[in-house]
């Protein structure tokens, strides 16, 4: 695929909202967009279908983190009712937060992760272009998890009712949307970019802010917030360590080819052959 037709198709997923892109250039992507949404949607099914099934399989370093996870959002829930009532209420405080928060709001999310992809692209550099492409995946997936809980759970918001923060009462406070997607995206950036002390900082700790934010606007109680971070690093991690999976498992085709014996009796000749399968 070449830069044209990759730009094409970037620009027709991120402006569809908003204009119709040019016949030439549909044309021209159309293909290509096609095997690229057709390997995406297969990814997002096997992510789907790891973590939904990941308590079967999981580590015993994961078992003690998502252990320790419970317990720590159990007490929140716990205590989210007072907790909520600490902060000032302010109408500043409310409208900061819901600015800030918009931070983690998908609509802004998409054009960050169409920029990574984008840029990684017209800079030829592909790790950061795989860094686009597997936030989207990232994100996605916790989009997904992140509406079922909330459908399975129907918590309250904390303007809400009394306050109380009840679950099943048919709304959808648990988790927080903004934070399981805005960690997912950091996480992905944090684990690609490991090296680079600045670029985990700054991509967990904007998202911890959208959190943060999402508090401080009364849209989310503290354990909604804290369950979003944790699940929304999980699926970051999930996804970076899949593709370096990936990775792996093609270099090691590459380095170690199939030896099969080759015989031709017409000419009594025989010998081995190499084959390659990444």
């Amino acid at each position: 695929m070449n830069y044209k037709s990759i730009v094409c198709v970037l620009l027709a997923a991120s402006s569809a909202a908003a204009q119709q892109t040019s016949a030439s250039c549909s044309e021209e992507a159309s293909e290509p967009s096609k095997h690229l949404a057709k390997d995406i949607a297969k990814d997002i099914l096997l992510d789907q279908k790891a973590i939904w099934t990941s308590p079967f399989h999981m580590t015993r370093n994961d078992a003690a983190l998502w252990l320790t996870f419970g317990a720590v959002t159990g007490a929140l829930i716990a205590t989210d009712s007072r907790s909520t009532r600490q902060l000032p209420n302010t109408k500043d405080q409310l409208a900061i937060g819901r600015d800030v928060s918009n931070l983690g709001a998908i609509y802004t999310l998409v054009p960050v992760i169409g920029g990574l992809f984008l840029s990684g692209v017209l800079t030829n550099q592909p790790k950061l272009r795989e860094t686009g492409l597997l936030g989207g995946e990232a994100v996605v997936d916790a989009l997904i998890v992140s509406e079922i809980f909330k459908v399975a759970t129907g918590r309250q918001r904390p303007l809400e009712g009394n306050g109380g923060g009840h679950f099943f009462h048919g709304s959808d406070s648990f988790p927080s949307g903004h934070t399981i997607e805005s960690f997912a995206l950091a996480s992905v950036v944090a684990h690609q970019y490991h090296n680079n002390k600045a670029v985990v900082f700054l991509s967990y700790g904007l998202a911890t802010l959208v959190g943060a934010s999402r508090f401080g606007a009364r849209q989310h109680f503290a354990s909604d917030i804290v369950a979003g971070g944790v699940m929304g690093w999980f699926i970051g991690r999930h996804v970076s360590e899949r593709s370096q999976e990936h990775r792996r498992s093609v270099a090691k085709a590459i380095l170690s080819p199939q030896v099969i014996p080759h015989v031709q009796p017409s000419d009594r000749s025989y010998g081995i052959l190499l084959a390659w399968h990444p």
